[in-house]
């Protein structure tokens, strides 16, 4: 999964080519450079800069949380990017900040919420190829973690062949002591005949 590439393509894709102010266009310049060489501390300071000079600027604020990202504050940047999506108009920038959320969510291994994420990036912005293709990897990465719902039946399915079994066996087991049980009875009987015959039938005993 494109977790790391994809934020740094959508961070330069991000930089807008007109902004309301020079002073804030330049800022946003310096942070993106100072972004691209791994100085996340110095970028965020840049970002910051141009907020309190136009709080209203969108651009600083997705690169921002793109920022905190890196600065392993992934709780903030899904924040950031939650009022972001709000806040966006044109669906193309939704989509980025959906997208985004996705990738950092992917990376706290919260898949089923990065899945519908990158589903809201789609729905944003349906060409998106690189969330299409997180999207699909997201769903297999949790396939593979999830054990899969047809061994637990087949389980049960075994456990209830055998209950099955169990009773056949018993009822075979059952009638074979019943005809031992019949034919010691007979024994008995014969015995029992045999001594009355020996003894003429008399009840009296021999103390």
């Amino acid at each position: 999964m494109k977790k790391s590439l994809v934020i740094l393509s959508i961070f330069v894709f991000a930089f807008p080519s007109l902004l309301g102010a020079q002073q804030v266009e330049e800022v946003i310049k310096k942070g993106n450079d100072l972004y691209k060489q791994q100085q996340y501390e110095p970028a965020k300071a840049a970002y910051e800069v141009a907020l309190a000079k136009d709080s209203s600027n969108m651009i600083a604020r997705f690169n921002l949380a793109n920022t905190v990202y890196r600065l392993s504050k992934s709780d903030d940047a899904i924040k950031s990017f939650d009022e972001l999506a709000v806040k966006y108009k044109n669906p193309d920038e939704k989509a980025r900040a959906y997208y985004n959320k996705g990738v950092v969510l992917s990376n706290q291994k919260r898949l089923e919420a990065s899945i519908e994420e990158y589903k809201n990036a789609l729905r944003q912005d349906p060409n998106d190829k690189e969330a299409r293709e997180n999207l699909q990897k997201a769903l297999l990465e949790l396939k593979k973690k999830t054990p899969p719902p047809p061994k637990k039946d087949d389980k049960k399915k075994q456990q209830n062949k055998k209950q099955k079994e169990q009773p056949k066996m018993n009822q075979k087991e059952a009638e074979q002591k019943l005809k031992l049980l019949e034919q010691k009875e007979k024994e008995l009987q014969q015995r029992l005949q045999k001594q009355k015959s020996k003894t003429g039938g008399s009840n009296n005993k021999d103390w």
